[in-house]
C-alpha cells in the first residue's frame, strides 16, 4: 500500500491505517528509536506511541512524506523518553548527595568552590566516578562498565567519597 492510500485510511478513521503504517514503517521507526534509546522495551513503547500519535495527528495533518512524518514523531518521542530516563537517574543521584550537602542557596557559589577544591584532592579515578555520577548522572552500572570495575566497587567508592565530602564540608562550615 502506498503512502497516499494509507493517509486516506487515516482520514477515513479506518484502523487499518495503523496496521498498514506499522507494516510499512516499523523498521524505519524502530531503527530511529533504538539509535536514541538503545533499549528494546523502550523502543517498543515508543513505537506504540508513534502509531497512536500518527492516529491523533492525521487528520488534520496531511503529511507530504509519511516516512519523514513518522520518523520525526518517533525521534521526538524517543528523545522525550530518554530525557525522562536521564532525569530519573539524576534525581536518584541527587538524593544520594542530600545527606552530604546542605542546601543553602545563599552560599551556593561558596559550596561549589569547596566541592571543586575537594575534587582536586581525589584520585583521578575517584574524581571520574564522582563527576560521572553526580554531574553527568551516569548509572552505577554504566560507570562500572566504562571504568572496568564492578558495580559494587563503584557503589563502595561513591559511599566513601560522599563521606569524605561530608567531613570536608563540615570542616568548612556546611552542615547537612
Amino acid at each position: 500500500m502506498n503512502d497516499q492510500q494509507i493517509i486516506i485510511l487515516y482520514f477515513a478513521r479506518d484502523e487499518q491505517a495503523i496496521v498498514e503504517t506499522e507494516r510499512k514503517y516499523s523498521g524505519l521507526c524502530r531503527s530511529v528509536a533504538m539509535n536514541i534509546l538503545a533499549s528494546t522495551p523502550d523502543t517498543e513503547e515508543v513505537l506504540n506511541d508513534t502509531w497512536l500519535k500518527a492516529w491523533d495527528s492525521i487528520p488534520p495533518a496531511h503529511p507530504a512524506k509519511l516516512s519523514a512524518f513518522l520518523a520525526k514523531i518517533t525521534r521526538n518521542l524517543s528523545l522525550n523518553r530518554r530525557r525522562m530516563r536521564l532525569s530519573r537517574v539524576s534525581e536518584v543521584s541527587m538524593e544520594e548527595l542530600a545527606d552530604t550537602i546542605a542546601a543553602d542557596e545563599n552560599r551556593a557559589e561558596e559550596l561549589i568552590t569547596h566541592i571543586n577544591t575537594f575534587l582536586g584532592t581525589l584520585s583521578s579515578l575517584d574524581r571520574d566516578i564522582f563527576v560521572g555520577r553526580y554531574f553527568y548522572a551516569c548509572s552505577v552500572n554504566r560507570m562500572a562498565a566504562k571504568l572496568g570495575l564492578t558495580p559494587n566497587a563503584v557503589s563502595l567508592r561513591l559511599r566513601k567519597i560522599r563521606e569524605q565530602l561530608r567531613i570536608y564540608l563540615e570542616k568548612e562550615g556546611f552542615h547537612p
